[in-house]
């Protein structure tokens, strides 16, 4: 099972310096924001209408529904990058030339889907999703719910995301676990950090009442959370979803939670967007939040910051922040 996203490292190879590096970006506002850069020329295209003269060496895709990108960029004779604004890249990687290298965004968004993941277990384990139903009512609905406070909290994808949902669940007085593609020790702030491996799960699993999903959509974790994975999960634990909706097995998922055995909040879902008359939308012990983990204020001058950084080493000819896979042969522009 991969990390939550790949860890803002260099790539292994380094491109040539550039005169002048063309980047689209999906709206004129995000062109303004960026600012003047030495070397640099932003055009504004958001990869569905004509190809902008100058056409783009790097390209910039909508942060959120960004068209097919298979034809689009087939049309950019001079692209070597593709820089998302998303952590996630589940189905880009297949639409691109093999000479392009893609780029994700991580470290974009680790705050604000950390703090989600922890907001969604505090509601969910409290009952603040129930006492904001029973408002409509005036119905004083008092009840002894679970704590945040003493949980056991496996948090499945260990990239960046991960890291910081486990920094915000410490001082809840939580204890965490790890689970990434393979076992590993690491050095963190507060010293040593146990990462277990896949194989582990089995073990661990009736050992944590609390579950959070940060790892991304691969061949390696879709419906990795399945029926043999809920059932090994103690009576009342809960699950969050912050990762990719397909890594839960939605079916599965409704079995165990209609019975009472489980609780679900989740801010990815499969299907996504979730039809209205999804049983997830009514299901008791369901709280649905729609994908908005990393769409916050935060995400515009991360962003920004990412953009900057990316483009100076791209005109410098630096190692590439972020990725996801180096292309290969790629077109010196």
């Amino acid at each position: 099972m991969p990390s939550a996203e790949p860890s803002p490292t260099p790539a292994e190879t380094t491109a040539e310096p550039s005169a002048e590096v063309v980047v689209s970006l999906p709206r004129a506002s995000w062109a303004e924001a960026l600012g003047e850069l030495p070397g640099v020329r932003a055009v504004v295209w958001d990869c569905a209408g004509p190809v902008p003269d100058p056409a783009p060496q790097v390209v910039v895709p909508p942060y959120m529904g960004a068209p097919p990108l298979r034809g689009s960029l087939d049309r950019l004779p001079a692209l070597r990058t593709v820089q998302l604004l998303t952590n996630g890249f589940d189905g880009v990687v297949e639409q691109l030339p093999d000479h392009v290298t893609l780029c994700n965004a991580a470290g974009v968004h680790d705050a604000s889907t950390a703090e989600l993941a922890v907001g969604l277990a505090i509601a969910a384990l409290r009952g603040i999703d129930d006492a904001a139903r029973s408002m409509a009512s005036g119905a004083w609905t008092a009840a002894r719910r679970t704590s945040l406070a003493d949980r056991r909290a496996l948090v499945l994808g260990w990239g960046g995301v991960g890291r910081a949902v486990a920094d915000r669940l410490e001082p809840f007085e939580v204890q965490v676990t790890a689970v990434a593609s393979a076992p590993r020790v690491e050095e963190g702030p507060a010293g040593r950090v146990r990462v277990h491996g896949p194989a582990e799960l089995p073990d661990l699993l009736p050992e944590h009442d609390l579950v959070v999903v940060a790892c991304p959509l691969t061949d390696a974790t879709r419906g990795l959370v399945d029926a043999a994975f809920l059932a090994a999960l103690p009576d009342g634990a809960l699950v969050v979803n912050v990762g990719r909706g397909p890594v839960v097995d939605t079916d599965a998922l409704l079995a165990e939670v209609r019975t009472g055995r489980l609780r679900a909040a989740l801010d990815v879902t499969d299907p996504e967007p979730l039809p209205p008359a999804h049983p997830l939308w009514s299901t008791p012990g369901v709280l649905v939040t729609p994908h908005v983990g990393g769409n916050t204020t935060a995400f515009r001058p991360r962003a920004l910051a990412l953009l900057r950084e990316q483009l100076q080493r791209t005109v410098a000819g630096a190692p590439l922040l972020n990725v996801v896979r180096a292309g290969r042969d790629a077109p010196r522009g």
